[in-house]
């Protein structure tokens, strides 16, 4: 049996570094307490491309080599865009009493007795290395760019979950060998599972997906180790290959509002014909979203603040009004309740003025005809604005000024209209 930490989604960059420390941190702290013998970074450990003097970059060498120096250390080439290729490579250079691999390829790796990697040389062992303890099955970010230029872009996202299966499946006789001689078999990758839950709650179902847990299951490792989504969650099963067991711990922090659940490192138990995790909590922030359908409710706002306790928390506050009635938010008032939070981050949605158009309008060489036609589409009453247009145009503009001034009347011949302000009609173009 072996004992794994399994880290993922660090994202060490500008906006995330004081999260990502403080929860990666003491994550080895609990990690180390626990004795682990291995540990897996199974991708995204940064969050974009880190320049060599950047403060994040610094604090993510120096826990990595914190690692390093208790234990060898698997990291695994995670999303493109947060680990551009080549950003892994520096770590093999960190100088632990223990060493660091990087999996940059498909590839399997075997740690030895004395906490050494062995890798191979093609995409997998022809046979097991000598003095092996676990074998490690690694596929980092597959390249979609290279498939869909072999492929076709039409045919690359269900081209690479094809692909992907099939050499899932050719792992399946050296971790045969490996459990016959009672080592531990670990598959480790990046990728989105069909079905899972992304950290707010959203089912990631489509064909560009990587992995079903059906293709993860067929390479016959005891644990796999994912990385890329940032929710807790895993699937097992029982079968010829024993316990096996596929978990993502979800990213080491909050870095998003919205994200749902608690943060994790998990601790691996691996044997041969079986793999358990335990739950390690991390210490992520704290976030509070306060939603309003229309304007923001002072009152309301007032009694959730005095419920929850907002100290030390990351709190948003979203609203969606009409245009007219953007002006009309004290973001000044809301800030001030808020003043206990870290942060506080106002989204308001500002729904435009719809305006609807009438076609043909323009057309009609008849003003009252136009109006006519105007009334149909916003579904408003015609005769008291056909009765308003003849008392309009039998007055001089004059006339019409004072008579609104007033509050009075207009006539013109038998009709009497009054004018007054329509607020309750749709804005329409004319024209």
């Amino acid at each position: 049996m072996i004992r794994i930490a399994h880290f993922s989604d660090l994202h060490y960059g500008t906006k995330n570094r004081m999260e990502a420390d403080r929860c990666f941190g003491a994550a080895i702290d609990r990690a180390i307490a626990l004795g682990i013998e291995a540990a897996v970074l199974s991708g995204d450990a940064t969050d974009h491309a880190l320049d060599l003097h950047a403060p994040a970059a610094e604090r993510l060498f120096a826990q990595v080599r914190r690692l390093a120096d208790h234990c060898p250390v698997l990291m695994l080439q995670g999303t493109f865009s947060h680990e551009p290729p080549g950003t892994l490579a520096i770590f093999k250079l960190l100088g632990g009493r223990y060493p660091v691999h990087v999996a940059e390829r498909i590839e399997q790796v075997a740690l030895t007795a004395q906490g050494q990697w062995l890798v191979s040389t093609g995409w997998c062992f022809d046979q097991l290395p000598a003095g092996a303890r676990a074998l490690f099955s690694c596929v980092p970010t597959v390249n979609k760019a290279a498939v869909a230029a072999a492929v076709g872009a039409a045919d690359a996202a269900q081209a690479v979950g094809e692909h992907l299966a099939i050499l899932l499946r050719g792992f399946v006789p050296i971790n045969r060998a490996a459990r016959l001689q009672g080592l531990p078999t670990i598959g480790v990758s990046h990728g989105t599972v069909f079905g899972c839950l992304s950290e707010h709650d959203v089912p990631m179902a489509g064909f560009d997906h990587e992995f079903t847990t059906g293709a993860l299951f067929a390479a016959e490792t005891q644990a796999f180790m994912l990385g890329h989504i940032h929710r807790h969650q895993f699937w097992e099963q029982e079968g010829r290959a024993g316990r096996q067991c596929i978990a993502y711990p979800g990213s080491i922090g909050r870095f998003h509002y919205g994200e749902e659940g608690e943060k994790w490192f998990l601790v691996w138990e691996v044997d041969a014909d079986q793999a358990r995790f335990a739950l390690e909590a991390t210490p992520a922030r704290r976030t509070i979203d306060i939603v309003f359908d229309g304007k923001p409710d002072l009152d309301i706002l007032r009694t959730t603040v005095s419920q929850q306790d907002i100290a030390g928390a990351f709190v948003r506050v979203r609203w969606t009004v009409a245009d007219e009635d953007r002006h009309e938010v004290d973001r000044r008032e809301i800030e001030r309740l808020l003043e206990g939070a870290v942060e506080t981050k106002l989204e308001g949605r500002i729904v435009p003025v719809v305006r609807t158009r009438a076609a043909g309008i323009s057309q009609l060489a008849h003003l009252a005809d136009k109006v006519r036609v105007w009334a149909q589409v916003t579904e408003a009453r015609v005769e008291p604005l056909l009765a308003c247009l003849q008392a309009l145009s039998g007055q001089e503009p004059e006339a019409i000024v004072e008579c609104v001034l007033r509050g009075q009347e207009i006539h013109c011949g038998e009709s009497r209209t009054k004018i007054e302000p329509m607020t309750d009609i749709e804005p329409v173009s004319l024209f």
